[in-house]
């Protein structure tokens, strides 16, 4: 039996609907791991929804307002997710249960205070449907005779019903998820790989290379004060930044990687797993943690890599810049004139596939999260099953979406989620630090606390985190003063 008789998952199910603000975790052993090729997935789908706004649109504005004076920054933004996705991750695969959980165990206050600046962060998330709708615009030009602002949002408002007839009537949504993924994962990194063969790509190789490592300002250029939000949210999106982060959580869940393979034999949404014992399985786990975390991380590094270049050849040497209803198209138009038609068509889909697929995840993930906090917050709520629940916010969080597209044009808008999401990204960090190494090994087992070098790494981040949020402030101050 995986449940003590001490305390059965009835009777551990009536003490959260006593108190929602913290129950004990039931006592069970850590399911063996089983095989890199059957837990692989949840780092796949960070990866893909990563390629998104900073691979696509900010680090290829910057590099092509800039050059590559900027570039030095990518490689430590990148790997600053590192430390912070492993333990999100290792959370979950420890108590089976979300991060969100976690949270509450630390403080119910803290947990619905940030569970309520995420909700605001993403009532913004719809423009990422409507930048992709940019490239199927230009890919098709249909509506003929439409404007590309009315284009877009024709194209982004049909790219959310098919994923929200998608989401609501799948039996699997996580599979759905993975799946849908994978395949933009391969889209996007055999088309930008293709679009970087050309000669004219290949021989600024060696100078983008040592831009990486030693800064080269272009003379010509002079720092726009007024480009530190789009700097920022470069830094916040170098990966899946921002409270997007906290998603890698609820992939762990579903896909049941270690103890949150014990799903099947809960009874709500809100019990947790205790592991007793030692086990020589939990090293295994966090072994594939640090790997699939990496996959995320490092996948993501790649394909920014690949855009910054194309960046690079492509627009800087006219200032061409991505923005507004044009933000994911002007690359295009190098390509139309070095590969022709072929060429064009090509870039649109891979930043049709870059963005489109940002809604999809993006809103099934926000319903489990907010299904989950529900759930344990009022446990009234937990007469409604899990599945039905996350159809409710499904439903509003599709309507909202597609209201708040039309307010503003899409780059702006996540320039504000990107914002929000930062300042998130700032305590959440300190706070996993804490749960993890403090109180995780009292809730749970002394082995399961991460090891030295993920508490040093996140600490690094953490700590960097609040300077970059320190250093943002003041020049927003300055300019609000003059």
């Amino acid at each position: 039996m995986l449940v003590t008789k001490k305390t059965s998952v009835s009777n551990t199910h009536e003490m959260d609907r006593k108190n929602s603000n913290f129950s004990p975790l039931i006592s069970a052993k850590l399911p063996k791991f089983p095989g890199w090729l059957l837990v692989l997935g949840p780092g796949i789908i960070w990866m893909a929804l990563a390629q998104g706004s900073g691979e696509l649109i900010w680090w290829p504005y910057l590099i092509a307002k800039y050059g590559l004076g900027l570039l030095f920054l990518l490689i430590p933004a990148c790997l600053l997710q590192y430390p912070l996705n492993y333990q999100i991750g290792h959370y979950t695969a420890m108590t089976g249960e979300s991060i969100w959980q976690g949270f509450v165990r630390f403080n119910r206050n803290f947990s619905i205070g940030l569970w309520i600046l995420m909700g605001i962060s993403f009532l913004w998330f719809g423009a990422f449907a409507a930048a992709g709708g940019t490239a199927l615009a230009a890919l098709t030009n249909f509506p003929e005779n439409w404007s590309s602002k009315d284009q877009s949002l024709f194209w982004g408002l049909l790219s959310i019903a098919v994923f929200f007839i998608a989401l609501r009537f799948s039996r699997s949504a996580y599979a759905l998820i993975e799946r849908t993924m994978i395949i933009v994962a391969i889209i996007t990194v055999t088309g930008l790989i293709i679009a970087c063969t050309h000669e004219s790509v290949l021989g600024k190789i060696p100078e983008f290379s040592s831009a990486l490592f030693f800064p080269s300002w272009p003379e010509d250029r002079i720092w726009d004060v007024a480009d530190t939000t789009k700097l920022l949210t470069a830094i916040t999106f170098s990966g899946l930044g921002g409270f997007w982060a906290l998603f890698y959580s609820m992939w762990i869940r579903e896909k049941g990687i270690g103890m949150a393979g014990l799903r099947k034999l809960k009874k709500g949404n809100v019990i947790g797993w205790k592991i007793i014992a030692e086990s020589k399985d939990i090293r295994k786990w966090k072994k594939f943690l640090w790997a699939d975390a990496g996959i995320g991380v490092f996948g993501n590094l790649f394909t920014t890599l690949l855009t910054c270049l194309l960046a690079y050849v492509v627009l800087f040497p006219e200032a061409i810049l991505p923005e507004k209803y044009e933000i994911a198209v002007v690359q295009a138009k190098f390509f139309e004139l070095q590969w022709g038609a072929i060429g064009r068509s090509l870039f649109l889909l891979v930043a049709a596939a870059f963005l489109a697929d940002t809604w999809l995840t993006t809103v099934d993930a926000i319903c489990r999260v907010n299904t989950d906090m529900v759930h344990r917050i009022f446990p009234q709520s937990q007469k409604w099953s899990e599945k039905k629940c996350y159809h409710g916010f499904l439903y509003g969080f599709t309507v909202i979406t597609i209201v708040t597209m039309f307010l503003e044009e899409p780059g702006r808008l996540i320039q504000i989620s990107a914002v929000i999401g930062f300042l998130g990204t700032v305590i959440f960090s300190i706070i996993i630090l804490i749960i993890n190494h403090i109180y995780l090994p009292i809730w749970s087992n002394p082995q399961a606390r991460p090891g030295r070098i993920a508490g040093i790494g996140l600490g690094v981040a953490s700590f960097i985190y609040l300077l970059l949020a320190s250093a943002y402030l003041a020049i927003q101050s300055e300019l609000i003063v003059f």
